[in-house]
């Protein structure tokens, strides 16, 4: 078989992809320094910490760079020993046909998941309740080893002001027995694809999960665009929470206020508008490796 019908459509030398690879692994680097910073010496940080455990990040394979599908790389050696790559006339790129073949079901459910979510028109009234109702009339309070910013009545009373209308099921697995029912809908994981929606941070946040699970045929700038983003979702997440985060040097979002509602709504908005273009990208990665897995086989 022939590049081509790899769908390869260009062959990168090695004085191409080397600096492309360089500059991948200092960004990934530069992301990566307080957590790596923090690591020997055991030390938590209630923000940060979320994107590496709950996503299973970790930096060293972060900062591996993926050129993805239709680039392939001469003088690769180590490419070649990587999962999912394969050589041909001299060149080494991600082989399609091989990642379908063990993570074909996975392509299929990423991107219905995504066309369904970007199907729908973003939704920017839940203020970031979830955090709150997963702590909502909990004995042990907290999640994190954090104060809660109003303390344990003032934490219930802002979750009963309020109607919850979380559409993300990792989000409402996580609400208190006493929280669950006040949602406005009883979320189930085979509902997901149905109730997941454009303007949820949390769905946003998960844009990195499903690129890292299409490693390496996405390339790695979209795995670091979509890191990057789940991390400043991360902040304001934490910021509009019922914790006090001013330990952290981060300023709270009263959420409880109306000025508070306001500001965590413009930031899900401009989060809204950088996912939707990132979910496109997955999108049409997800229908790439479809494309040349199948031409592969024909």
């Amino acid at each position: 078989m022939t590049l081509s019908t790899y769908q390869v459509t260009r062959v990168l030398a090695r004085e191409e992809w080397e600096p492309l690879a360089r500059a991948h692994a200092a960004r990934a680097d530069a992301a990566t320094a307080g957590h790596r910073e923090r690591a020997p010496r055991h030390e938590r940080h209630p923000v940060e910490d979320f994107v590496y455990e709950y996503y299973n990040t970790r930096p060293m394979r972060l900062r591996r760079w993926h050129p993805g599908i239709g680039l392939a790389l001469e003088d690769a050696a180590e490419h070649a020993q990587w999962r999912h790559y394969t050589t041909r006339d001299g060149a080494t790129f991600a082989d399609a046909a091989a990642f379908w073949e063990a993570r074909g079901r996975t392509v299929d459910y990423v991107d219905a998941l995504l066309r369904a979510t970007a199907s729908r028109p973003a939704r920017l009234g839940c203020f970031g309740l979830h955090e709150w109702a997963m702590v909502y009339r909990a004995d042990d309070d907290r999640r994190h080893p954090l104060p809660l910013r109003l303390g344990r009545a003032g934490t219930d009373g802002v979750v009963e002001e309020h109607k919850i209308v979380c559409t993300h099921v990792d989000a409402f697995r996580f609400f208190t027995p006493e929280a669950a029912p006040l949602n406005a809908t009883q979320l189930t994981r085979e509902t997901q694809v149905a109730s997941e929606q454009p303007g949820c941070l949390h769905a946003n946040m998960d844009l990195y999960k499903w690129a890292s699970k299409l490693v390496p045929a996405v390339s790695s700038e979209l795995i670091m665009d979509a890191f990057e983003l789940a991390m400043e979702i991360r902040s304001v997440d934490m910021q509009a929470s019922p914790y006090d985060v001013r330990q952290l040097g981060l300023t709270p979002i009263a959420i409880e206020t109306v000025e508070g509602k306001r500001e965590y709504t413009e930031h899900q908005a401009e989060f809204a508008v950088i996912a939707a273009a990132l979910r496109e990208r997955l999108i049409d990665a997800c229908a790439a490796i479809r494309e040349a897995a199948e031409q592969v086989r024909a």
